[in-house]
């Protein structure tokens, strides 16, 4: 099989690279140490290797890293001081007893908070509804949610 050249922006850094034409954007960016992205199930169903691809959360093994040539990708790597804010929140509802789902919930999360300012909770469980947690029974991750967007509604910040 003849390699593809591709130029991917992965958090703020351009990477030139030769790659299979059947590579996805899951193997691409833990190639480049992006390990927050996880593969959990293999068929695009429990949203662990969820990315933001032009600033829209994609699932990263089920799209071909040459779909992403000459555009932006972001990873919770590139989000550390967003992600930390709202990750306390979930922390403080004890809802990341392994943490395995974590970065993807995140992902998903600030990829709703940015479409919608303050979710109701329906909109919520429905955002979310892609991500697999099999600790939690994702009470302790709505609660933190909650929590966060009443923080941010006193504080006046945009959520």
């Amino acid at each position: 099989m003849q390699k593809v050249n591709i130029i991917i922006e992965v958090n703020g850094k351009k990477i030139s690279e030769a790659i299979e034409p059947d590579m996805t954007l899951f193997d691409f960016v833990r190639a480049h140490g992006c390990y927050s992205v996880k593969c959990g199930c293999e068929t695009s169903n429990c949203g662990l290797c969820t990315v933001f691809l032009e600033d829209k959360p994609v699932l990263s093994c089920s799209v071909l890293a040459v779909r992403a040539d000459e555009k932006r990708v972001t990873t919770l790597e590139g989000l550390q001081e967003e992600a930390a804010e709202f990750g306390a929140f979930i922390a403080d509802q004890g809802a990341e007893q392994c943490g395995f789902c974590n970065p993807g919930l995140i992902m998903n999360a600030l990829a709703l908070f940015r479409e919608i300012e303050f979710p109701t909770e329906e909109e919520i469980k429905e955002y979310l509804s892609g991500n697999l947690c099999r600790c939690s029974g994702y009470e302790g991750q709505l609660r933190g949610i909650q929590d966060f967007l009443s923080w941010k509604k006193e504080k006046g910040v945009r959520a």
